[in-house]
């Protein structure tokens, strides 16, 4: 079935709401989505009558298996777009949400499952988040923020939480990116910030808040 753009974006905000906080209030969501939460309580209704949604008396909602199916494909599709704008079409990984966003709204499934085949299948988006396969299925990683990672011990970065443009232009200056092989040379008492030393290059800092938002494997 093929649902407005407008709803799909409900149902994706409500999924990621949802896998943070397990259920999911009109206040959290109006926020999320920056609008009234008369709106949102409108769509609210619509999204329970078409069986997308599920109510819990005075505490609030989440997906029903069929809403949660729905958005785990057009997320599906967001970081399938995502990819193929950096790795294709040369675009920088700020500058892609934007063009995924309207991007993510094109229905034919066939389109997408070539798009996944032309890619070879990629695993995760530009970003480091997982892409669902044609089936919802979602590979998690075991992965720790950088301001966790022990001294002198090699990681790999593979995820970005904070995904504004100002925090992944501040990263593409200090090149660091999805795959880039670092360690941290000594954690600072002062601010917790952190001195890194990547590969060839000179030791940088980078601050607490930045290094929380950078999640590695080891």
């Amino acid at each position: 079935m093929k649902y407005s753009s407008s709803i799909e974006n409900y149902l994706k905000a409500i999924f990621h709401l949802q896998e943070a906080n397990g259920i999911v209030t009109t206040n959290a969501l109006a926020n999320e989505l920056q609008t009234r939460a008369a709106s949102v309580t409108d769509m609210l209704k619509k999204l329970k009558t078409q069986k997308l949604l599920l109510y819990e008396k005075y505490q609030g909602f989440k997906l029903s298996n069929e809403g949660k199916k729905v958005a785990i494909q057009i997320i599906r599709k967001h970081r399938l777009w995502e990819f193929f704008l950096v790795e294709k079409l040369n675009f920088g990984w700020e500058e892609v949400h934007e063009m995924a966003e309207e991007l993510e709204h094109i229905s034919s499934k066939k389109l997408v499952d070539r798009l996944d085949e032309f890619l070879g299948f990629p695993k995760t988006d530009p970003h480091g988040d997982p892409i669902p396969d044609s089936t919802g299925k979602v590979a998690m990683k075991q992965q720790i923020s950088l301001s966790e990672l022990p001294l002198n011990v090699i990681a790999e970065v593979s995820n970005i939480s904070d995904q504004s443009i100002e925090m992944l232009e501040l990263l593409r200056h200090k090149s660091i990116a999805i795959g880039t092989k670092l360690e941290v040379k000594k954690k600072f008492a002062f601010d917790h910030s952190l001195e890194l030393k990547i590969k060839n290059q000179l030791a940088i800092t980078i601050s607490e808040n930045v290094a929380k938002n950078v999640f590695v494997i080891v």
